[in-house]
């Protein structure tokens, strides 16, 4: 039942002690609110990440050439290692392959127009399972297909920002882009989470351009996913690509720089690791913050209890129970903490909202925020905490008997 002479009692008490009160109550906020900044500043390192990892998908391979550095069998270091055509259908018949493009580009040829519209953009050759691997969402139309490779057809799917580019209002579809003089009729426009650079790209099928611009049947890279594979499974797969490439190709399986090979399920795995101990960390720090404030607000209660011992006395003479002297020293205990831990929780996600707002487009850091269901546990913790701050101190006030008490100067 709610007494409100208790809580006027209550509200005297602080009325009296402002200071002191202000002083408790600052490290309880200042702990939440340090609390909330780090995990909203963890949080926002880590989205950023994420962010940066978005303009390909986490399950991807990618086998990149290289030099060789190591004599191997005959074969002399300082061999260039030059993937063909069928380097792609010797990694397509691998087992645990989800999808896999090859590569290339075709430098000095990237001048696209359209009618008087000019640009100079980044043009990427490859299969069709290229969409899966950068993660492409069609906007209008239609990627690559099976059908463009085999038939090497001139046509090719553009970024929205090539769209605006050239195209401005008008619909691309169907229409005739130039590159360089060679026609290739657009078939498809796409978003890439990538960001800008990546929507700067227009795509044509691999055969077309090593037919068009006379690139026989070289290629420059191979990419990969293998699916929901752990990273125990795709090491697995990155020893055997080396191992298989090394016979192919004839170099040491050892020798790193004959190939690169970038597996990005163990460096997104890695990331996810580390951001999960800087969480850990965070949370260690900020509840010891708030463990000093709530040590605070405890002393401080040891304090009340001494000074008001003779009013407590008197309270327990005239028939006061322990338990209304507990709870009264508790309620005051809780009401400070709580509502100072209140204002930290709301000033730190202020800031947080306020730092997001004004930090667009930086890299590695996005969306510093906190989740709900971690400001409802901090606020749970700080009522738990601001009972416990006062539990001990109500405990040894309830225990004073009257005659000391009344004793006591």
């Amino acid at each position: 039942m709610f007494d409100i002479d208790k809580w006027q009692e209550i509200y005297s008490t602080i009325g009296k002690n402002k200071l002191r009160t202000f002083l408790t109550g600052f490290s309880v906020a200042w702990g939440i609110f340090m609390l909330i900044i780090l995990l909203g500043s963890g949080y926002g390192l880590e989205n950023g990440v994420r962010k940066e990892f978005e303009g390909d998908a986490t399950n991807t391979i990618s086998i990149n050439q290289g030099v060789t550095s190591k004599a191997y069998r005959g074969y002399k270091p300082g061999r260039f290692i030059q993937f063909k055509n069928d380097d792609y259908d010797f990694v397509k018949s691998m087992k645990d392959i989800d999808h896999v493009s090859a590569r290339t580009r075709v430098r000095g040829t990237s001048i696209i127009s359209y009618k008087n519209e000019y640009g100079t953009f980044d043009m990427m050759c490859v299969h069709p399972d290229y969409r899966y691997i950068e993660n492409l969402t069609m906007i209008s139309g239609r990627y690559l297909n099976d059908v463009d490779v085999e038939q090497r057809r001139k046509v090719v799917s553009i970024g929205r920002l090539v769209k605006d580019a050239l195209f401005k209002k008008e619909e691309p579809l169907g229409k005739y882009i130039k590159i360089g003089s060679i026609p290739f009729k657009v078939v498809g426009v796409f978003d890439d989470p990538g960001g800008d650079r990546d929507l700067s790209r227009i795509y044509i099928p691999i055969s077309t351009a090593q037919m068009v611009f006379n690139r026989g049947n070289d290629i420059d890279r191979l990419s990969i996913t293998v699916g929901d594979a752990t990273v125990e499974q795709s090491e697995a797969i990155v020893d055997k690509i080396r191992n298989d490439f090394s016979k192919k190709h004839h170099f040491d399986p050892e020798d790193k720089r004959a190939i690169f090979i970038w597996n990005n399920v163990e460096e997104y795995q890695k990331f996810m690791r580390l951001f999960a101990n800087i969480r850990l960390f965070i949370w260690v720090i900020g509840i010891g913050t708030i463990i000093a404030g709530i040590v605070g607000v405890s002393n401080i209660m040891m304090i009340v209890v001494k000074e008001r011992t003779k009013e407590i006395g008197i309270r327990k003479a005239l028939g006061a129970s322990p338990e209304s002297v507990i709870s009264l020293i508790m309620q005051e205990s809780i009401l400070i903490t709580a509502f100072a831990g209140y204002i930290g929780l709301v000033l730190g996600v202020g800031l947080l909202e306020l730092v997001s707002k004004n930090l667009q487009g930086v890299d590695y850091f996005a969306n510093p925020e906190i989740n709900i269901n971690v400001a409802i546990l901090a606020t749970l913790v700080l009522i738990v905490s601001g009972a416990v701050a006062g539990f001990v101190p109500a405990k040894k006030a309830a225990s004073v008997k009257p005659v000391i008490a009344l004793r006591d100067e």
